[in-house]
């Protein structure tokens, strides 16, 4: 019973050296640090890195003006939230259009969706070291109306519970299999 209990083990820790495989993302070769910033929550408590300790992140980057890609994915994000995939996921939303998207306006947005995520801004300048570390693409894009829209990347960002980006997911998305392969991610995120 002992060498059976010894052998699972050792199997399960090998398991855990060994990348997981997601049907619907991709996991990165080696985790990568996020650089150091200050944005402020749809609460308007200051959120730093420090926030993202300690328990799975899944990171998505938008706008409330958004007409389609952010609706849809929020909705999506909805879904895999109900699934309760991960223990202690929080999914964060990050405005890339701080001109707009106040703590307010992203607390009333993200209610729409039923709660569970958490929106965050800031200026500019305070946005570029966690897209930089993410390599997020965003810019803003001028109408013929004197208005602008904001194009940015669709994708998905899971941050690890020590800070650290480690796994991505791009469109187009399923909920299930998004679900199904963060539930998968549970034993790399114990405690």
């Amino acid at each position: 019973m002992a060498v059976l209990a010894a052998a699972a083990g050792a199997w399960f820790a090998r398991s855990l050296d060994q990348p997981p495989v997601l049907a619907s993302g991709t996991w990165l070769d080696r985790p990568r640090a996020i650089s150091h910033f200050e944005l402020h929550d749809d609460q308007g408590r200051l959120f730093t890195n420090d926030r993202l300790n300690g328990a799975p992140s899944l990171m998505f980057f938008g706008f409330t003006n958004c007409p389609d890609v952010c609706p849809t994915t929020l909705a999506s994000l909805t879904e895999v939230l109900r699934a309760k995939p991960l223990r202690g996921l929080q999914v964060l939303f990050v405005s890339v259009d701080p001109e707009r998207d106040t703590p307010a306006v992203l607390h009333r947005y993200l209610a729409a969706f039923g709660g569970g995520f958490t929106g965050l801004t800031g200026p500019v300048d305070a946005l570029a070291p966690l897209a930089r570390s993410l390599s997020v693409a965003y810019e803003r894009v001028p109408l013929p109306d004197g208005g602008y829209t904001m194009d940015h990347s669709a994708a998905l960002y899971v941050i690890d519970p020590k800070g650290r980006f480690v796994a991505v997911f791009t469109p187009p998305f399923s909920s299930r299999a998004i679900a199904q392969d963060l539930a998968t991610l549970q034993p790399r995120f114990a405690p």
